[in-house]
């Protein structure tokens, strides 16, 4: 694994009306079977792993994210692309307004398959 930082973070705009502010802190360059785990404020971790044919993106919807309190859900935004969201359900309101402000819309809660 390599990690590049961005010192100062890049800036930049998003969302609708470019209301959001990003900062991009830098790049995790991975080979095939290295993972790097995100760990919020409260400890909740997801993982990323690399494979020699892309990338798991997230750890079991239904089942790991479930436990570590999470909801996965599929959005849909107003021009028609797709993300896949992964949310902590104890900031299911902040998503709510989250979507609201920004168009967007939950075609699917994921995990409840």
């Amino acid at each position: 694994m390599k990690i590049t930082k961005n010192e100062p973070p890049r800036i930049f705009r998003a969302g609708e009306d470019s209301q959001i502010r990003i900062s991009d802190c830098g790049r995790i360059y991975l080979e095939p079977d290295e993972q790097v785990s995100f760990i919020t404020s409260s400890g909740k971790e997801h993982d990323f792993t690399a494979k020699s044919w892309g990338f798991y993106a997230t750890p079991s919807v239904n089942k790991r994210l479930v436990d570590q309190g999470f909801k996965t859900a599929l959005v849909k935004n107003e021009a028609g692309r797709y993300y896949i969201m992964v949310v902590d359900v104890g900031r299911i309101s902040d998503f709510e307004a989250y979507l609201s402000s920004e168009k967007n819309q939950v075609v699917e809660w994921i995990d409840e398959r």
